[in-house]
């Protein structure tokens, strides 16, 4: 069970030993044609950003666009000239043409604005979705294996059985789905954070957005995606840039996600969500989480029925490919590849039937610690937090809070105890101590009978 079931340390010990094995790695871009993307598009997209930014030099142009300045955007930016949407307002001599500085001109104004009642994205190039679905599925193929010796080390601060440790490891290799159930302050959300906290050593590549008949995704998101530094030794994050100035920046390389949604999650967020205002679609959770892991914690208590949810998810955990809906009908296809992880406090009877159960590959209860393992977690608590830790107390607790009481033993009761104890102690200016006077006092402060 865990010592701090808020918080696990992501700084525990190292999984399989790092290997590159990553099958994908982002295009050289040559030529506008390499973008997938239609040239009157891109030049809306330029039109968009100068509209919204003012005067910018062809660089920075470049920079928003996620696009290389020499044999992209400098022929965009030419076209755009010719047809007078754009003009050069000053330059730098020696710099080249992307030190220039460009403005955008009336009637690149107009057809900035007719571009902008179609969509309003105005940010990264994006990648066509057959480039993505074909990221995703090579970059499956490079998932973390961990071994016994991985999950000890990566679950070293947390206090659990035998059982639960043989159960974690198949769980995490399998990168389907797993069920942690059991009931509520033994660590389940501790674990889970555990296993994300390993995954995001490793890495992936993903675009800022995809482009779908017209319309754009926005995938990436700097809340619950973490950028990762490029391979690149002895340079910065863009360091690859500069390495490969050919290699497609509309791609960004991240830590493999770990997303967690909890009571908020509605069914209308498993679906592409389009922004009225915007004209743009957002990514749904599970889309974002591609190649990492979707946590859904509290599970059973979201706004929606737990039969509903759970039947959204049969067809992408039995296929491991998720359809998604545009706005305008068309239904896209998508992989799915996602550890996805429901984790409950209500019994599993009251929330699935066996048909579900049966499609969820691993189930694990996360179960009440024995005497001797609150043992283990209080000492360890005590001593992180400064309390003097001593066995007659513990024992005295046990049996006046606990036994008499016929109350269950709890994998966060000695965390919240202990910071009882630091509270009491405080006010009546003595030492932390598992005193009966200090224990009593924090028994009565943290537990109410129900």
């Amino acid at each position: 069970m865990p010592t701090n079931p808020a918080q696990p340390n992501p700084s525990t010990g190292p999984a399989t030993p790092p290997q590159d094995k990553r099958t994908f790695t982002p295009p050289n871009l040559l030529t506008l044609e390499d973008t997938g993307l239609s040239v009157l598009w891109l030049q809306d997209l330029a039109l968009k950003i100068m509209y919204f930014q003012g005067y910018l030099s062809g660089f920075k142009i470049a920079e928003s666009m996620a696009l290389p300045f020499t044999g992209l955007v400098d022929q965009i930016l030419d076209t755009l000239k010719r047809e007078k949407f754009v003009e050069v307002k000053s330059s730098q001599v020696g710099l080249g043409e992307g030190a220039y500085q460009y403005a955008i001109t009336s009637a690149g104004i107009a057809r900035a604005r007719e571009a902008l009642d179609r969509s309003q994205y105005a940010g990264p190039a994006p990648v066509t979705l057959q480039a993505y679905n074909d990221s995703v599925n090579k970059q499956a193929q490079t998932r973390l294996t961990v071994t016994s010796r991985a999950i000890r080390q990566t679950l070293s601060h947390l206090v659990l059985s035998e059982k639960t440790y043989a159960r974690i490891g198949p769980a995490i290799n399998s990168g389907t789905s797993i069920f942690l159930y059991g009931p509520p302050g033994n660590g389940k959300t501790s674990v889970a954070r555990a296993i994300g906290n390993m995954m995001l050593r490793e890495s992936m590549y993903i675009p800022f957005a995809i482009y779908v008949d017209g319309q754009v995704v926005k995938l990436y998101d700097s809340v619950n995606h973490q950028l990762a530094p490029e391979e690149s030794s002895n340079t910065s994050s863009t360091g690859a840039l500069r390495t490969n100035p050919r290699r497609d920046p509309r791609w960004i390389r991240i830590r493999r996600p770990f997303i967690v949604v909890g009571g908020e999650l509605t069914l209308a967020g498993l679906d592409l969500v389009f922004d009225d205002t915007n004209k743009f679609y957002e990514a749904p959770f599970q889309v974002k989480a591609n190649g990492g892991i979707l946590l859904i914690d509290d599970f059973g208590r979201q706004l929606v029925r737990p039969r509903d949810l759970l039947n959204r998810w049969i067809v992408p955990l039995e296929n491991r490919t998720d359809f998604l809906t545009l706005h305008t009908g068309r239904k896209i296809e998508v992989p799915f590849d996602v550890l996805v992880v429901f984790s409950t406090n209500l019994p599993p009877k009251d929330l699935v039937d066996e048909a579900f159960l049966r499609r969820l590959r691993h189930k694990i209860e996360i179960s009440d610690p024995t005497y001797e393992e609150y043992r283990e977690i209080f000492s360890r608590v005590a001593k992180s937090k400064g309390v003097v830790y001593n066995d007659q107390g513990l024992a005295y607790l046990l049996q006046e809070w606990y036994i008499k009481r016929n109350r269950k033993l709890r994998a966060s009761h000695p965390r919240d105890l202990c910071d009882q104890i630091l509270d009491v102690s405080r006010f009546m200016g003595i030492e932390p101590e598992m005193s009966r006077e200090l224990l009593d006092r924090a028994a009565e402060a943290y537990f109410v009978e129900l």
